[in-house]
Order: C-alpha cells, then sequence, then structure tokens
C-alpha cells in the first residue's frame, strides 16, 4: 500500500503505516460535524489523504476497536470543512451502524444497521461528474452494495483516504489494511 502524496488533517498524536497499512489511533473528542440537530461545527477529525480533483475511486478496508458513543472511521472526500462526505463504521447506542455523512454547509446523516459479527467493512467511493456513489462490503466482502448516491461539486480539488474520530470517548484505535486511490 503506496501512501505517496498522502497528507494528515489532524494528525493523530498515535499513528503508524508501512506498506501493510496504516493504524491510527483517534484522539479524544474529536468529530466532522457541520452544525444540524446538535448546533456545533467541528473539523476536529483525524484525516489522512491525497488532493484529487475530478473523477477518482477511493477504496478503504478497517477494522477498528470501537468503543464509545460516536467512534467512528472510514473513508473520507474533503474539500474544506463545510464540504464533505464520510462513511464508515460508526458505534452508535451499543450497535455497530454503517454510516454516511454528507455535508454542504450542513451534515445530513444517514445510517444502517451493520451486519451482525461485522469484524471489518470495505467502503468505496465513485466520484464521477457530480455525484459519489458510496458502496461498502463487510468482513471481506467486496463493496458491492449501494448506501449512497450525493451531490459533490465536480473538478473541485478534494482531499480523498480515510478518517477515525472519538466525539465523546476518549479514544480507540483503527487498522486500515487497504488504502486504493486512482482518479
Amino acid at each position: 500500500m503506496a501512501f505517496e502524496g498522502f497528507t494528515w488533517v489532524n494528525e493523530p498524536a498515535e499513528w503508524s503505516g508501512n506498506g501493510e497499512g496504516l493504524r491510527a489511533v483517534a484522539g479524544a473528542r474529536t468529530d466532522l460535524w457541520q452544525k444540524t440537530h446538535y448546533g456545533y461545527s467541528f473539523d476536529t477529525a483525524h484525516m489522512f489523504g491525497r488532493e484529487v480533483a475530478g473523477d477518482l475511486r477511493l477504496t478503504v478496508t478497517f477494522g477498528a476497536d470501537y468503543a464509545e458513543q460516536y467512534d467512528q472511521a472510514g473513508a473520507v472526500l474533503r474539500i474544506d470543512e463545510e464540504n464533505w462526505i464520510k462513511a464508515g463504521v460508526e458505534f452508535v447506542d451499543g450497535g455497530h451502524q454503517l454510516s454516511v455523512v454528507v455535508t454542504r454547509g450542513f451534515s445530513d446523516w444517514s445510517v444502517t444497521p451493520a451486519p451482525a459479527g461485522l469484524v471489518s467493512a470495505t467502503f468505496d467511493f465513485e466520484r464521477a461528474g457530480d455525484a459519489v456513489t458510496v458502496r461498502y462490503g463487510v468482513n471481506g466482502a467486496e463493496p458491492e452494495h449501494m448506501l449512497r448516491l450525493a451531490y459533490f461539486p465536480p473538478k473541485t480539488p478534494a482531499l480523498a483516504g480515510v478518517m477515525c474520530a472519538a466525539p465523546s470517548g476518549d479514544g480507540f484505535e483503527t487498522r486500515f489494511t487497504r488504502v486504493s486511490l486512482t482518479s
């Protein structure tokens, strides 16, 4: 796995990466959210990626030690603090949820329960023109199930990569075993 050209936004205090993957420990009280329902804005999630302008395909496989409400990890496509998409697994009310948040000034969150026995997940972003298609697979399955189709400003440079955050907890570890980005 090559991370050439990848950079951190909000680099975590503890992380390591090599040809085998990336390990990151989300810091306490980190999040990626804008205004909706809760009234607050956070742009403190740990994000590691490469800037891409235009069409792309991002595929991310990961497992994590979720422990606290809203612990989250997955894929991210970020123009700036008010324009982004994140998708992955989020720990909500004691269970794993497949989660997508689309933000254009205000965050729009959707979840669906993850299958029982979740160990790892793979999320795929396909950016084509003015849209991003989000697909997923779990426990080694390829990301064949569509979860969301969302508008995303075309040709605008965006950071494409991985993310993790611990909004209400003290932090947790995520292991990214596949990060594939083509443009």
